[in-house]
């Protein structure tokens, strides 16, 4: 058999396969869990904790710069949370924020934004209705045709929209 050397390393850090003692390990605190699992799109069975410990509720309210005296209970109901890199990152659910999608970073115009342009031939906006709240760019009807006028957004390392997601610090608590 024919060993290629090159490819392990690339593979391993595609596949991050938890070893036996991470998959059996269990944990309640999201710090600890994120340092171990590395990253995940949303905590597993491993997590045992709340949906949204209190911790990463108040990281996530400092981290939008929302005032001390804020109640911490909206951020507690209404965001989500996930590892990446081994660091807590977190998210607030609002009417634009697509916290639980993957960025849509396509050139490529899909059918809804293609019959936009052919019933709204030279509009200078594309409503997020059309686009996606996902997408990373600004799209404008270049006569019939869509055309991308700039790029406004940026994926993260695990494909989320990067301004929406912030970096919770343990000291946060």
């Amino acid at each position: 058999m024919r060993r290629m050397s090159g490819l392990a390393p690339v593979v391993s850090a595609l596949v991050q396969v938890p070893g036996p003692a991470l998959a059996d390990e269990r944990f309640a605190d999201p710090f600890a869990y994120c340092a171990a699992v590395g990253s995940i799109d949303a905590p597993d069975g491993r997590y045992t904790g709340p949906k949204v410990p209190g911790a990463v509720a108040q990281g996530l309210k400092q981290a939008m710069g929302v005032s001390a005296d804020a109640p911490s209970a909206p951020f507690a109901r209404n965001s989500l949370w996930r590892c990446m890199g081994g660091k807590v990152y977190a998210c607030t659910i609002g009417a634009n924020l697509p916290c639980s999608e993957k960025a849509d970073v396509s050139r490529s115009p899909g059918k809804p934004l293609l019959d936009y342009c052919r019933q709204n031939a030279g509009a200078d906006v594309v409503p997020m209705v059309v686009t996606g709240r996902a997408t990373v760019f600004e799209w404008r009807c270049d006569g019939a045709t869509p055309a991308i006028v700039r790029q406004v957004a940026h994926a993260d390392a695990e494909g989320y929209l990067a301004g929406i997601w912030y970096e919770i610090e343990p000291d946060a608590r």
